[in-house]
């Protein structure tokens, strides 16, 4: 009878260890970005991009000198900043149309959305503070101060906490998103415009403009931890497990570090001004936008070489989360 019971268990155990691998493994091919969404603030569009077929698909009209962007894969929404309409577009994805505009005043330039609440955070590059907007409603319900010159933001994985580079106060600004409340101002190293977080949520990453390199924060104690040399004024950063990669705008390249030393380990020739930045971790793969280039070029993690180059519209920055 004990033998049987343990039969029993260990059947139990085998079965539930299928369903686990069974419900991951959809999940996991899942993660792998389909399309990225490019701002072009030349062409005042957004090209929409198959990333398995390498050609733009849709191109959609963003009046206002689009900037930087917010994909939010569960609810098929894309926001972008319209900083000269003082705007946050709503894009449907599904259809790839304009559902709504909500102004927020302002020039707003940075944008992240809540990965719990779905609201909507913005860097108001003019006027020193970050606007929560609810998207349902259209309209934005606080304002919290912050350094002076937003520009990037972000949001830790559990969304507790929301972070902002202030360009013109060389710091970034923690902002407790239950309260709204800034707890803290970390200085970092001359002009943050991007910021970024590592795959693990516990550490902050500045592209520092004016200082040609990175600053490198420990959330927990929140302080600089490490500084990172990297190419001519550097725009943002992406993150993959064990790499970090920075565009840096005047080198018309992007500088590969060492997550773990903090030590330059590569620097890849992509194009003229490269600039908004974006890693898929199913297909080890980072995307670049190169300004000047009218590009979104694709670099091969695995061999840190330029895998493809796909033409995009006039000007395109692609600032923030833009792969979907």
């Amino acid at each position: 009878m004990k033998r049987a019971v343990d039969v029993l268990k260990r059947l139990w155990v085998c079965a539930l260890f299928v369903c686990v691998v069974l419900s991951a493994g959809p999940q996991a091919s899942e993660r792998a970005a389909l399309q990225a969404y490019v701002t072009n603030q030349g062409s005042e569009t957004v090209s929409v991009v198959d990333l398995g077929t390498l050609r733009v698909t849709a191109t959609v009209a963003v009046p206002g000198k689009p900037a930087g962007i917010a994909v939010d894969a569960r609810t098929d929404k894309a926001f972008v900043t319209a900083p000269d309409a003082s705007d946050v577009v709503v894009l449907e994805t599904k259809t790839n149309t304009v559902v709504k505009r909500i102004k927020t005043g302002g020039g707003p330039v940075g944008i992240a959305v809540h990965p719990r609440t779905g609201l909507v955070y913005v860097a108001d590059w003019y006027a020193s503070r970050l606007s929560v907007v609810d998207p349902d409603a259209g309209t934005v319900v606080a304002d919290i101060g912050v350094g002076q010159s937003p520009s990037g933001v972000v949001i830790t994985p559990g969304g507790a906490f929301v972070l902002t580079a202030d360009r013109d106060s060389d710091a970034v600004s923690i902002i407790d998103a239950t309260t709204s409340q800034r707890i803290a101002s970390v200085a970092v190293g001359l002009r943050p415009f991007g910021i970024s977080l590592g795959l693990d949520g516990t550490r902050a990453y500045t592209a520092n403009v004016g200082s040609d390199d990175v600053s490198v924060i420990d959330l927990a104690s929140q302080r600089v931890v490490a500084t990172v040399k990297v190419g001519r004024r550097p725009y943002a950063v992406a993150l993959t497990p064990t790499l970090g990669f920075v565009t840096d705008q005047y080198g018309g390249t992007v500088t590969v570090f060492d997550v773990a030393t903090n030590q330059p380990v590569k620097t890849i020739p992509v194009g003229d001004h490269p600039e908004g930045i974006a890693f898929d971790e199913a297909t080890n793969a980072v995307y670049v936008a190169c300004w000047f280039d009218n590009e979104l070029v694709r670099i091969d993690v695995a061999t840190l070489s330029v895998a493809a180059r796909i033409s995009v519209g006039d000007g395109p920055r692609a600032f923030g989360a833009f792969l979907k």
